[in-house]
C-alpha cells in the first residue's frame, strides 16, 4: 500500500504551509492571541480561498469532495504554526453534522461555512473528559413540533463568536442522541467566554429551556453518524498534533547544536543525545500511527479501536515530546517568549479534547 500523499495533496500541503510561513509566524501569532479578536478574519478568508472549508463536503452540497487524507495533508501545518482559527470545530465537526442532515436549513448554513462567510461551533463536551456518547446528559425534551434543550456544554471552541451552534443532546425518554441547530441569539443561552491554555477562544454555555424549531432539528437519531464525525475530527486533530511534535523536535534538535556548555554543544552530552533520540522515536511512532489510521479511514475499514489507538498514542507521545523539549531547553522553555511552551500547551489541549490518552488506552484494555 502506498502511504505517500498524491501530487494534488502535496500541492495543497505546500500552499497552506507557504501561506502560514509568510503570514503566521510565531510573532504574528502571539500578537493575534494578545489582541481583542479571537482569530484573524483575514486568515479565515484565505483558508476559504484555498478551499479548505469546502474540502470535506460532497460536491452535491457545494463542497470539493475531498477525503480524510486530503485534510490530513495540510493539517500538520496548522499544528506547526499553532493556528488558533477554529477549523476543526467549524468545518470537521459542526460542518460535518450539517452535511449529514437533509434539511434545507442545514444546507443553507453549510454553504455559508464552505465559503467562509460564517463560523459554526460544536457543542458536545459536558465536562466528563470522554468521547463516549453514553456520557451525554443534556436533554432535548419534545414539545409539540419543537424541542427544548436544557443543560450545559463546556469547552466549545468558538462558542461565543460562532453564528450557529450544533448541539448534541439526548432525546428525552429514549436512547437516541440528536443533533440540533441553535442560533447564537436564541433566548435562554448563558454564555461564559474564555481563552484556553493554548490561546484559542472557547466558551461554556448553559442552555435554559432553549427552543429548537422543527426545521432546526438536524437529526433525531445521530449516534452512528456522530461516531464517524468525531472519529474523522480526531484524525485531523492528530495530524495537527503530529505537526506540532515535528516543530518541537526541530526546535529542540537545533537548540542542542547551538547551546553550548563547557565549550561544546549540549547535544554532544550523552544524556541529551539519548533524550533527543527518544523524542525522534516518539515522533515517528505518532506519525506512523496517524498514517496507518488515515489509510484505514480511506479504505473504509476504520474501527473505534483504531481511533482509540491513535488518540491514545498521539496524546501520550505528544506529552512526552513536549516535556522532553522543555527539559532540554531548561527554564527558558517555560517562558511565553519561547514557542516551546506554547507547543506543549497545544499538545496538552489536543490530548484533553474527546478524552485524554489515559481514557483511550483504558478503553483499549476493555475491548
Amino acid at each position: 500500500m502506498d502511504f505517500s500523499f498524491s501530487q494534488e495533496q502535496q500541492m495543497l500541503q505546500d500552499s497552506v504551509g507557504r501561506y502560514l510561513q509568510n503570514n503566521y509566524d510565531f510573532e504574528a501569532r502571539q500578537t493575534l492571541v494578545a489582541s481583542d479578536v479571537p482569530w484573524s478574519n483575514q486568515v479565515w478568508q484565505q483558508f476559504a480561498e484555498l478551499g479548505l472549508m469546502a474540502l470535506p463536503y460532497d460536491e452535491e452540497q457545494g463542497g470539493l469532495g475531498g477525503s480524510i487524507s486530503d485534510c490530513v495533508a495540510f493539517a500538520g501545518a496548522f499544528g506547526k504554526y499553532l493556528v488558533v482559527e477554529p477549523y476543526i470545530s467549524s468545518t470537521m465537526l459542526a460542518g460535518a453534522a450539517l452535511a449529514a442532515s437533509e434539511t434545507n436549513v442545514a444546507q443553507q448554513w453549510l454553504e455559508k461555512l464552505a465559503s467562509g462567510q460564517s463560523v459554526a461551533a460544536f457543542a458536545y463536551e459536558e465536562g466528563h473528559g470522554s468521547a463516549s456518547l453514553a456520557q451525554i446528559e443534556m436533554i432535548a425534551q419534545p414539545d409539540g413540533n419543537c424541542f427544548r434543550l436544557d443543560g450545559e456544554k463546556r469547552l466549545i471552541i468558538a462558542g461565543a463568536e460562532a453564528d450557529i451552534l450544533v448541539v448534541v443532546a439526548k432525546v428525552a425518554d429514549s436512547d437516541r442522541i440528536g443533533l440540533f441547530l441553535v442560533d447564537k441569539d436564541s433566548d435562554g443561552l448563558d454564555v461564559r467566554a474564555y481563552n484556553t491554555i493554548d490561546g484559542r477562544s472557547a466558551a461554556n454555555i448553559r442552555f435554559n429551556q432553549v427552543t429548537v424549531t422543527h426545521d432546526s432539528v438536524l437529526l433525531e437519531d445521530a449516534g452512528s453518524i456522530l461516531e464517524g464525525i468525531i472519529g474523522n475530527a480526531i484524525i485531523v486533530q492528530s495530524a495537527e498534533a503530529v505537526g506540532a511534535m515535528s516543530a518541537l523536535l526541530a526546535l529542540t534538535s537545533e537548540y542542542t547544536q547551538t547551546r553550548k556548555q563547557f565549550g561544546v554543544p549540549i547535544g554532544s552530552f550523552q544524556a541529551v543525545a539519548h533524550r533527543l533520540a527518544d523524542m525522534k522515536i516518539a515522533f515517528n511512532k505518532a506519525l506512523a500511527t496517524l498514517t496507518y489510521t488515515t489509510a484505514l479511514a480511506e479504505s473504509g475499514t476504520l474501527t473505534g479501536r483504531d481511533i482509540a489507538v491513535l488518540k491514545g498514542q498521539t496524546g501520550k507521545l505528544g506529552r512526552a515530546i513536549g516535556e522532553a523539549s522543555i527539559q532540554t531547553h531548561g527554564g527558558v522553555g517555560m517562558t511565553d517568549e519561547l514557542s516551546v511552551s506554547h507547543y506543549h500547551k497545544r499538545l496538552l489541549a489536543y490530548d484533553a479534547q474527546f478524552g485524554d490518552h489515559f481514557y483511550h488506552l483504558r478503553t483499549l484494555g476493555q475491548r
